[in-house]
């Protein structure tokens, strides 16, 4: 297994916190574990304290051979400050995925060789649905998790620790981290009420999620209207979400760079029935008019005249949401 110093896995979570369109401002020196970290987007910020290790498999016969820990070296006690939220993670580097512990469960002085332990099955359910919960059996709930929801993961650290303490909260948090598709009303008034936010934030993140990985994977990545890669793309959703038409199929979405995207959601650009690209001529004259319009040649040039549209037929933008879309938008095409 490759080995990784403790800057090489600060390295993989600022690139989670980015990929996720977070930023970061590191508050204490790198070179010092914990990590001392703040995360922000727009007006929404947290303070980070993170401590973090390998997850290695083992731990003698005497130990499940599915386990993976984390141990625990060079702190003999976790620590917490006023507005800091605390991590406990390991790093399963084999998979990429993360596993998180409950601080509150480990405030008192460590003991001698500590570990934390995850079984593997959850670790691989993480992989494949970004988010699985483990029940330890103490009260204490560890949370596998993929980089993608490294941001989730600390807006709702509490809470979901949280499940450790009624076993018919963490059943609901169990059936949705497998199936966020069949999140109800009925099933969230199943859940203790100051848990029902991050169950539904959970089961939405889910969702989205998996309309990303659809939409781009579906692209290969790259903008439909431009070819544009650099990670700078999104999945974009034809008919917007806010309207009860829309749907997370993989025919609602289409790829586009971060440009084109807020471009395609302000009107200024779209495309046809035909996968033909149209340009908003009104509102760019508009915009020349009062002096707006630099980089206007530069957006006009890199725009393809057809769309690329994925090889798989049921893949490509469906001609309904099409034309659904474009009349929500104002377009008379």
């Amino acid at each position: 297994m490759t080995k990784h110093r403790k800057y090489d896995l600060l390295d993989i979570i600022v690139q989670s916190i980015n990929d996720s369109g977070w930023n970061v401002l590191y508050v204490g020196d790198i070179s010092n574990h914990p990590f001392v970290i703040k995360i922000y987007n727009n007006e929404e910020s947290y303070l980070l304290r993170i401590y973090i290790w390998n997850l290695t498999h083992g731990g003698g016969a005497a130990r499940p051979k599915d386990e993976y820990r984390i141990q625990i070296t060079g702190a003999d006690h976790f620590e917490q400050k006023t507005g800091e939220k605390t991590l406990i993670l390991g790093w399963w580097s084999e998979v990429g995925v993360f596993a998180g512990f409950d601080y509150k469960k480990h405030t008192g002085k460590l003991g001698f060789s500590p570990s934390m332990q995850i079984r593997e099955e959850f670790l691989r359910k993480a992989l494949i649905n970004g988010f699985s919960p483990c029940d330890k059996g103490n009260g204490e709930i560890a949370i596998a998790f993929r980089p993608d929801f490294f941001v989730n993961y600390v807006q709702s650290l509490e809470q979901l620790h949280g499940f450790g303490v009624s076993k018919k909260d963490f059943k609901v948090l169990a059936e949705v981290s497998d199936k966020p598709l069949e999140l109800n009303a009925e099933l969230i008034q199943q859940v203790s009420k100051q848990r029902q936010t991050a169950v539904i934030q959970l089961s939405k993140k889910l969702r989205d999620t998996s309309f990303k990985a659809r939409v781009l994977t579906a692209y290969s990545n790259k903008c439909a209207f431009s070819g544009m890669q650099l990670k700078l793309v999104d999945a974009a959703h034809i008919i917007p979400v806010s309207y009860n038409d829309s749907t997370d199929d993989t025919a609602n979405g289409i790829s586009l760079s971060a440009l084109y995207h807020r471009a395609y959601d302000k009107g200024l650009v779209t495309f046809n029935e035909q996968y033909q690209i149209i340009v908003n001529t009104n509102e760019m004259n508009k915009l020349k008019e009062i002096g707006f319009d630099g980089g206007m040649d530069k957006f006009m040039k890199d725009l393809r005249p057809i769309i690329n549209v994925p090889p798989a037929v049921n893949d490509r933008p469906n001609i309904n949401f099409i034309r659904e879309a474009n009349k929500l938008r104002g377009w008379k095409i």
